[in-house]
């Protein structure tokens, strides 16, 4: 666990930066310097993008991970690598060529308030095909081990490529469409670099000589491609779905919330980078002994941070909303809870979707991806167009479908490896979380006439106060209950 924690710590810092910068974004920058409609178009077309992006990358960034560890000659890599860099290309090519009638269905599904989309869907397309290729090469950096530089492109470039651009917008330098254009022609050069980064790092001899399981490869490819575009349905459906209904502006409100109840997921993303590989490399070993000690050590360190964060977001996020500029902005409190709630129950599973997609069982990933798919679609046509009950009914969703199938997973696991995510210190880390989320979210400090040049101070002070509160009593108790052994050696090092 030494390499993974070690890794995952500093890409935990990555992340969190990013988020900080992000949240500098969301929050501040873009509402005030893009504005609501034009931030709801940025948000459609990202959403957009992300959902063709796993099809687009006919799931090689999966493929890799599992193939590459097992092959055992320089050559067999080459070879393997050589093929699978093309595949991409089996699907973007088509798509391109027939981007007109992806355009015209597009422009079809919304309302008549958001034909400013019109004039950007080639964006969502070069996006997509970037993201792909960048998710290619970053793959081809993790079965090395080396996930630090991939994590600081994934995660902090964007959000500090947008920093720069909102900037420059509230500066007169660039006009507000020339920012979307901007912005697609970061992510080109973002995986342009990627790519150098993975070369760098290990150059095969290009062959077009295939692998000798290159059938197998091709059969794992398609049943991860289906399985990642389910798999984002889930994650960018809500934002796709909102112009249908309503003006664009409403997805950035929706954005916005969900961004913050997000927060709580950045050490999951920061784990499972460097927990890809080495799952895959224990199964492909017949490890049983350390998969089973990776499930367990990354569900409690995730829930622990998790925890933290999760409890960090909600106990504060009634008087963040009070920062917003548009009215518009506030009153989703519960949104950011249901979102944070399905985060960290996520989080708990560790390495759960590590596990079934390198394994023998991948092919359950399948029907997992398009039943999670299909319901969170559904029950977003029920909630929110049927029952009227706005972003809260995306949001209760989200949750409600996330809670099904990740209860499915654990069981999932249980069944074919006869291991949990649990131990004892799970059920005492959920009674640490539980009470404390009750002991602060309801009350604040009386601080809400203090102003400064007009400005309120008082949810700053709300906020800061605490958290600082919150932080101190949940490490301690952590430290105390030696809930997990790398957090409390790290935190005695430090404190």
């Amino acid at each position: 666990m030494g390499i993974i924690f070690k890794q995952s710590f500093k890409n935990t810092l990555i992340i969190y930066l990013a988020f900080i910068i992000g949240g500098i974004n969301t929050i501040v920058f873009y509402p005030r310097y893009l504005g609501s409609e034009y931030y709801g178009l940025v948000t459609y077309l990202l959403s957009s993008s992300n959902l063709i992006m796993p099809l687009a990358a006919f799931g090689v960034q999966y493929t890799i991970i599992k193939f590459f560890p097992s092959y055992e000659t320089k050559n067999e890599k080459d070879r393997f690598l050589s093929s699978v860099i093309f595949l991409p290309l089996l699907v973007a090519l088509p798509l391109g060529f027939f981007w007109d009638y992806v355009h015209q269905w597009i422009m079809s599904r919304v309302t008549p308030e958001n034909k400013a989309i019109e004039s950007y869907t080639v964006s969502i397309y070069i996006i997509a095909v970037s993201c792909a290729y960048f998710e290619l090469f970053y793959s081809w950096a993790k079965v090395q081990l080396q996930t630090v530089f991939g994590n600081v492109l994934k995660e902090l470039w964007n959000r500090v490529v947008v920093m720069l651009l909102l900037l420059a917008v509230f500066f007169n330098l660039i006009t507000k469409p020339q920012f979307i254009y901007v912005l697609t022609g970061t992510y080109i050069l973002r995986t342009l670099i990627m790519m150098g980064y993975a070369f760098s790092i290990y150059l095969p001899r290009f062959s077009f000589k295939l692998p000798d399981n290159f059938s197998e490869v091709l059969k794992f490819s398609f049943y991860i491609i289906l399985a990642g575009s389910a798999g984002a349905i889930l994650l960018d459906i809500d934002k796709i779905m909102i112009p249908d209904k309503e003006t664009i502006s409403k997805a950035a409100y929706y954005t916005v919330a969900v961004f913050i109840g997000s927060f709580v997921e950045a050490p999951s993303r920061a784990m499972s980078q460097i927990l890809q590989p080495l799952t895959s490399k224990t199964l492909n070993e017949n490890n049983h002994v350390e998969v089973e000690s990776l499930y367990k050590k990354s569900s409690i360190n995730l829930l622990v941070i998790g925890g933290l964060f999760f409890l960090l977001v909600n106990c504060g996020v009634h008087e963040l909303f009070k920062l917003m500029p548009e009215k518009g902005y506030a009153g989703g409190e519960l949104v950011v809870l249901m979102i944070s709630l399905a985060k960290l129950y996520t989080m708990v599973l560790g390495n759960n979707g590590a596990i079934i997609n390198n394994s023998k069982f991948y092919r359950f990933a399948l029907p997992l991806s398009l039943g999670m798919a299909l319901m969170v679609y559904f029950l977003n046509k029920l909630f929110y167009f049927k029952l009227e009950l706005g972003t809260n009914g995306l949001a209760f969703a989200t949750l409600l479908t996330i809670f099904i199938f990740n209860t499915i997973k654990i069981w999932l696991v249980k069944d074919k490896f006869s291991i949990t995510p649990f131990t004892k210190k799970s059920w005492q880390m959920l009674a640490i979380i539980v009470a404390l989320f009750f002991a602060f979210y309801f009350w604040n400090f009386p601080f809400t006439s203090i102003k400064l040049f007009k400005i309120p101070l008082g949810p700053v002070f709300n906020i800061a106060l605490k958290s600082v509160l919150i932080v101190v009593i949940y490490l301690f108790l952590i430290v105390k209950l030696n809930i997990s052994q790398q957090i409390t050696n790290l935190v005695k090092r430090y404190i």
